[in-house]
């Protein structure tokens, strides 16, 4: 019987085994370029590994993230696109579609490029986002008549917490609640 010794594993980094991680975080999680590059760089602060100096780890991760860019397996536009779709569809402002792509460290021509497209495909989205935050959260035209004014400057704070300007929000909150019914069968 070969004895089982209880070692701290030290892995060594290379390049394959960056683009194994990589590759495997690519399958789970569908990244962005710049959430790929933390990860990989805490699993390298994570491991104590002594071999290897931050900055050279710093031009593997670099290595490694220019080669799955040109073979497509990350791409930022894609990226973007997709994240933004997936927020319009939950009633999301285009405010905070954008706040979003920042965060996540998308680049400023992509997030450009997804809004202007986002704009060109619907004009008034951010209208048609409100309506359906007011739908999910039963607030503003949802309400019953009665209690409409009484909630005014509460719907208008949740409508302004998820980016909506006061424009759009005093918009949706003068439409009676026939012209809303109307609004909810056509989305």
């Amino acid at each position: 019987m070969i004895p089982f010794k209880n070692k701290k594993k030290n892995l060594e980094f290379t390049v394959s085994e960056i683009r194994d991680f990589s590759l495997k975080y690519i399958e789970k999680y569908a990244p962005s370029k710049q959430q790929l590059r933390t990860y990989l760089l805490k699993k390298y602060l994570k491991s104590g590994s002594t071999n290897i100096k931050k900055g050279d780890y710093q031009n593997l991760i670099d290595i490694v993230l220019s080669d799955l860019e040109e073979s497509k397996f990350i791409n930022d536009r894609f990226y973007s696109e997709s994240k933004a779709k997936n927020l319009i569809q939950r009633g999301s402002s285009i405010n905070k579609i954008r706040s979003y792509l920042f965060s996540k460290g998308v680049k400023d021509k992509f997030v450009k490029e997804t809004l202007d497209k986002i704009k060109e495909n619907n004009d008034d989205q951010d209208f048609f986002s409100a309506i359906k935050v007011c739908k999910k959260k039963k607030i503003g035209p949802h309400r019953s008549e009665d209690n409409r004014p009484i909630f005014f400057k509460k719907d208008i704070g949740i409508l302004a917490r998820n980016g909506f300007s006061f424009e759009t929000s005093k918009r949706i909150m003068d439409l009676s609640k026939e012209e809303y019914e109307k609004i909810i069968r056509l989305l």
